[in-house]
């Protein structure tokens, strides 16, 4: 942030009294901004042993395989983002079940939240943001063309529950992203 969103004059960074961390100041206002993460909902669908995945047509990572997921919109819940992803990435209705995981992106301020879902039919395609679309077990997934870390950490965990005939709640932080 290099303006005030209140009255368009420079900010600095400096810590504020009674504060520990160094925030966004207006010069002439005064007004502290606090800069937060930003969420990302998605989840895993399945159908019939297969999950559902989306090759991405936006960058980043255009071209590479995720789950459908994407940023929460203001007055959104977290659920409603998750099924408004999937629809609007994949083509596909999904009932939202069990949270699988909670990733903190910390390199980029991002919280990503993943559920599992049941599809609730075959019906799927690419939306706007995907070239295709393509149900996989676990043997076919092309996990070296996952797109994000959190998405790769989140299957993982998906299919080890799976196979464990458990629904756990897995959490984990990505500090850098790691080399590709």
């Amino acid at each position: 942030m290099k303006f005030c969103p209140d009255c368009g004059q420079p900010v600095k960074y400096l810590v504020p009294e009674g504060d520990q961390l160094p925030r966004a100041v207006c010069v002439a206002c005064g007004t502290v901004h606090y800069e937060n993460p930003r969420v990302v909902a998605g989840c895993v669908p399945e159908w019939r042993g297969q999950v559902l995945l989306c090759r991405r047509a936006i960058e980043p990572r255009r071209g590479y395989w995720t789950a459908p997921a994407g940023f929460l919109e203001i007055g959104e819940s977290i659920h409603a983002a998750a099924l408004r992803e999937t629809a609007e990435e994949a083509l596909a209705e999904v009932t939202i079940g069990s949270l699988l995981s909670v990733v903190n992106v910390l390199h980029a301020a991002q919280v990503h939240i993943m559920f599992r879902a049941r599809m609730l039919s075959d019906r799927h395609g690419p939306g706007v943001e995907s070239l295709e679309t393509m149900l996989f077990t676990e043997q076919q997934v092309p996990w070296e063309e996952i797109a994000f870390e959190s998405v790769h950490f989140s299957l993982e965990r998906y299919f080890t529950d799976r196979r464990a005939g458990a629904e756990h709640q897995h959490f984990h932080d990505i500090v850098q992203p790691r080399p590709r």
